[in-house]
């Protein structure tokens, strides 16, 4: 079992989006915050369930998809690092 471990980058990425929908409504944002919580739960049991980036093409750096929202994250042995939160439609590449 792996041990999730969220970067600060991340965190700041989910509060951002968090920050976002909340103009519109609290509760969606709220939703919002909360299934990506729970998204991440399955990779304690299931690590690679998650697809690998297509732009980096590594094994161990996989996303999961939520709506219009790329889950990012990285296998690294018993820990999974959730790396970043992205919008699909934003233009992104490994740094």
């Amino acid at each position: 079992m792996g041990k999730i471990i969220w970067a600060p980058s991340a965190l700041n990425d989910i509060e951002s989006i968090a920050e976002y929908i909340e103009r519109d409504s609290v509760d969606q944002a709220a939703l919002f915050v909360t299934r990506i919580i729970e998204m991440t739960d399955r990779l304690e049991k299931f690590p690679e369930s998650g697809r690998i980036i297509p732009e980096i093409k590594m094994k161990d750096c996989r996303e999961i998809i939520y709506g219009a929202y790329r889950l990012m994250y990285r296998i690294n042995k018993e820990e999974i690092w959730i790396t970043g939160i992205v919008h699909a439609a934003r233009d992104w590449h490994a740094k």
